[in-house]
């Protein structure tokens, strides 16, 4: 199967993969026709890729992070509790909702006794094929790449676990954000992005006196916002003055907002997503968080076409652990478009005069319609 983009979807073509609603039900299941109206229809849902079916890699697996039992279960929980609590009286003195603990607990024993079990895991795109509400599938991103990252950076479990609570309650506060402003289809006016800005100062005053929550963690929902030259909000605090913890909650933050699909945007790819990370290197983001973040994401997805400085293109096929950035190609077609009548598989960690030029988004070489 392949990655292709919602925008070259034809009628004809088949799902290799199923999609899934915010519920876990599945909405469109493997090896759906699509037609002109589905097609318009997952546009509309803010699904901007999809895998398809296709003859000349019908033996591609693509990886998971999580099974999606677990990211169901994970998310249902998310869920509901953020909703409570959206319906729940707005912030007062002295209100807490002590449930939060156990509740968000349990999920992180959930990704982590997932994500543990993987020695290598890697980062990889969790949004293609999920409608799902951008607040509790980006909280739950959040926490597994964040602890994911944690894991290589070589923390301790205790501080893991703190961590990546940190990670899964980072935007806690925006559920104190006016739903007209936290769901707004289209571009927040000033005073409106003013009163989002806030979720921070929100999630902070949630926290900070909740039980069995650390303080720490407060803190992060406090200062993900925060950036290394004072650029961010809500205090505008530089370098050493944000927690570590935020600091990479921050980084993962930018990370998923830039590669998933938001009603003003399309996302990004990971490797442009990283471009832009890497911008920032130094100012906004450490360099040493950065270089790690990058040496644990998958640039390239399973699934991905690619064009190759020799001219040839093909599809990402697998990973490589050690070296992200250079993926196993099955080169495919030649440099006019035909098809290879040898097709072959080519591993850029080994063959390291061989690159990727650019991703390959065209009709050309797309799969043919049913």
């Amino acid at each position: 199967m392949r990655l292709v983009p919602i925008t070259l979807c034809r009628p004809g073509m088949r799902l290799g993969k199923r999609i899934l609603s915010e519920d876990g039900i599945v909405l469109l299941g493997e090896h759906v026709e699509l037609t002109e109206k589905l097609i318009f229809r997952l546009g509309q849902c803010g699904i901007n890729f999809v895998y398809i079916e296709d003859s000349l890699t019908s033996d591609l697996v693509i990886p998971e992070l999580i099974s999606d039992e677990t990211r169901i279960r994970a998310l249902e929980k998310i869920r509901t509790t953020f909703k409570d609590m959206m319906n729940a009286p707005k912030l007062r003195g002295g209100v807490t909702y002590p449930y939060i603990a156990k509740q968000f607990k349990q999920v992180l024993a959930m990704v982590m006794d997932e994500i543990g079990t993987h020695k290598d895991a890697m980062i990889m795109l969790m949004n293609i094929g999920v409608v799902d509400s951008y607040l509790f599938q980006h909280s739950l991103n959040v926490c597994i790449y964040t602890t994911l990252l944690g894991m290589a950076h070589g923390y301790k479990h205790e501080e893991l676990m703190t961590l990546g609570l940190g990670a899964l309650l980072h935007d806690v506060g925006k559920t104190q954000v006016p739903s007209s402003i936290l769901f707004k289809p289209g571009g927040l006016t000033e005073q409106e992005f003013a009163e989002m800005k806030r979720h921070t100062e929100h999630g902070f005053q949630l926290l900070k006196d909740e039980p069995n929550i650390p303080l720490i963690v407060a803190h992060c929902a406090y200062q993900h916002h925060e950036r290394l030259d004072g650029s961010g909000y809500p205090r505008g605090i530089r370098g050493h003055e944000i927690h570590e913890y935020a600091k990479w909650i921050g980084l993962v933050d930018s990370y998923d907002a830039m590669t998933t699909s938001r009603v003003y945007r399309a996302p990004m790819l990971p490797h442009q997503a990283i471009e832009e990370l890497y911008v920032g290197t130094g100012t906004l983001y450490e360099q040493s968080m950065v270089q790690l973040f990058r040496d644990k994401v998958v640039i390239y997805p399973v699934g991905l076409m690619v064009q190759l400085n020799t001219g040839d293109s093909g599809v990402v096929v697998d990973t490589n652990a050690t070296y992200p950035h250079r993926p196993i190609i099955r080169a495919l077609y030649n440099e006019a478009g035909e098809t290879l009548s040898v097709p072959y598989e080519i591993d850029l960690s080994i063959h390291l005069s061989t690159m990727i030029v650019k991703v390959n988004f065209s009709d050309a070489g797309m799969p043919a319609e049913v």
